[in-house]
């Protein structure tokens, strides 16, 4: 899918995710792959160019695997001087945590470049391995997930509800 390359596209994304996967991944692992997409949509409308015609890529793949089917999300942009990494924000910075959300709740992630822009992708395996980074009790990742969760909880939520679609005006907020 393309979705245009500002803020309303990680929400579009979302919902589009929501609505082809709701019937066909148990619905934690479906708040865990809107919570990420959104931050890589995210990231590419603040930190990277717009493919030509100022969109950005969206794709979400199955694929069979031992343990049940094995999910790629790629998210294509434009790139930008520099490349995706995981920063160390200070405790009171609003931001800086996006690929911590996605290190934490993808299996792997990385990012392949090429001449045309870059695409980073996260993948998550059904039988995931235990995560001893997200069990100490008030560290900064497992906040930074369990916010992420509650967001896209509330995505899934939304669209039980009958409200999948673009909000219109007037609604308190946007997701």
């Amino acid at each position: 899918m393309v979705v245009p390359h500002h803020p309303a596209g990680a929400r579009l994304a979302r919902h589009r995710l929501a609505d082809e996967l709701a019937d066909v991944v148990p619905p934690t692992l479906l708040a865990d792959l809107i919570a990420v997409l959104a931050e890589l949509v995210g990231n590419a409308v603040r930190h990277a160019r717009p493919l030509p015609g100022g969109v950005i890529r969206v794709a979400w793949r199955l694929r069979p695997s031992a343990g049940g089917a094995l999910i790629q999300l790629r998210v294509t942009d434009g790139g930008a001087s520099t490349g995706p990494r995981i920063r160390t924000p200070s405790l009171d910075a609003a931001d800086g945590r996006g690929l911590h959300i996605v290190a934490g709740l993808a299996t792997r992630w990385g990012v392949e470049r090429d001449g045309m822009g870059q695409r980073v992708w996260a993948e998550f395996d059904p039988a995931p391995a235990p995560r001893p980074d997200l069990v100490a009790a008030g560290c900064p990742l497992r906040s930074a997930v369990a916010a992420a969760r509650v967001v896209a909880t509330s995505v899934i939520d939304g669209r039980r509800s009958g409200g999948s679609g673009p909000r219109r005006a007037g609604r308190a907020s946007r997701l």
